[in-house]
């Protein structure tokens, strides 16, 4: 019954970081607003995958203010290159990039410019990993093509929770090895 518990309320929470997303994308007027609501929302994901206790809404907006430049400058780059790219092998290249390279952002304190070389090497030197967070994204999108309505509802706060845990797990993996290899 714990886990049945633990499982609802993580889809509860997938679904109000969604909410939030989209609020914030929304608020400003989606081209000013996706970069500043992604990094708000990987910053929520972040904290709540470390098991810290805070108030969801006052947070995101919080951080929205706060990383509105700087969201703007990581994210814009991006979508521009997931929209003007018509190679599959380099969508599927760039996605798993920008895997990492949310939750590094969020996680990590890196200046905008650090952040895609650092991922980019990451991505290419981790292929198990870019290989398990390649299939979670397509899984998120198979279901969102099967399910429409999770888009509005779950699938973008599903989707950064999820890789925000996933990268976290392979940040602590590979600070292990790291230490392990300097003993």
């Amino acid at each position: 019954m714990i886990r049945l518990y633990a499982a609802f309320d993580e889809v509860w929470w997938a679904a109000r970081l969604n909410l939030l997303w989209f609020l914030g994308t929304l608020a400003g007027g989606v081209v000013l607003g996706v970069g500043p609501a992604t990094v708000a929302a990987y910053t929520l994901a972040r904290r709540h995958a470390q098991g810290e206790s805070f108030s969801p809404w006052r947070a995101f907006f919080a951080a929205y203010r706060r990383e509105f430049r700087r969201g703007s400058l990581l994210v814009l780059p991006l979508a521009v290159c997931f929209l003007v790219t018509t190679n599959v092998v380099v969508l599927l290249l760039l996605a798993v990039i920008t895997a990492y390279l949310l939750p590094m952002y969020v996680h990590f304190d890196l200046r905008v410019r650090d952040c895609l070389p650092k991922a980019s090497l990451f991505a290419i030197t981790r292929p198990a990993s870019s290989v398990v967070l390649l299939f979670a994204l397509l899984a998120v999108a198979f279901a969102v093509s099967r399910l429409p309505f999770l888009l509005p509802t779950l699938a973008v706060g599903g989707w950064i929770q999820l890789n925000t845990w996933l990268v976290l797990r392979f940040f602590a993996e590979n600070e292990a090895l790291l230490l392990a290899k300097g003993n």
